[in-house]
């Protein structure tokens, strides 16, 4: 008989190969969960958006505006697709916003799927988007353990160095694979989690 860690952990890695590419990103509101849940998409502001969004899954991030359900993740989709369109087209009773028409990124989204096991943060972070894989999120129970460490990291980058330049349709600015590693770990959203966090500075305004 498997125990029910050893279950959750089956169920959990039957929906991810451990190779998969996961963007970790913040899930700003409970709206913006049902949009994701009954419309299928999620939304990221080109001007604060991490360099490649062509991954396999995301995996959302609750902030504090979930209350009780904050600072953990308990929700993930497959990515199906992306576009770049602004942020008035895609809430149009929000015309008047003051950016409806700067630029977002909409990943398409396939079922909201609820983790068997939610993974948590130890305390409050930092954070506007992490990249991990399916491996690490399929043995992990915690935020922090999400982060991939030493030399993987570089692999990771490569990883999607190679799909963002086969598979992204709006194309970035890449760095180079061999590159320092504060800047890497920049890249890979790893330096902002190990900052400080203050509540005040970090709003949703920059994810809106």
């Amino acid at each position: 008989m498997f125990s029910v860690a050893e279950r959750i952990a089956f169920i959990i890695t039957l929906m991810f190969r451990p190779t998969d590419l996961l963007l970790v990103c913040i899930m700003p509101t409970p709206r913006d969960l049902e949009i994701a849940r009954l419309l299928g998409w999620y939304r990221i502001p080109l001007r604060t958006s991490p360099k490649v969004v062509a991954v396999d899954y995301l995996a959302f991030y609750q902030n504090s505006a979930f209350c009780e359900h904050g600072g953990q993740i308990e929700f993930i989709a497959q990515v199906k697709g992306h576009e770049l369109t602004t942020r008035g087209e895609l809430l149009k009773d929000e015309a008047d916003h003051p950016r409806a028409k700067e630029e977002y990124y909409k990943i398409q989204l396939g079922r909201l799927e609820k983790l068997s096991q939610r993974i948590t943060a130890d305390k409050w972070k930092r954070l506007t988007f992490l990249y991990t894989t399916g491996e690490y999120l399929s043995n992990t129970k915690l935020l922090n353990d999400l982060v991939v460490q030493n030399e993987e990291r570089e692999i990771l980058w490569k990883n999607l160095r190679e799909r963002a330049e086969h598979e992204q349709h709006y194309k970035t600015d890449l760095p180079a694979v061999d590159i320092p590693p504060d800047v890497l770990m920049m890249l890979l959203g790893i330096k902002e989690m190990q900052e400080p966090y203050d509540a005040k500075e970090q709003s949703n305004d920059n994810l809106d």
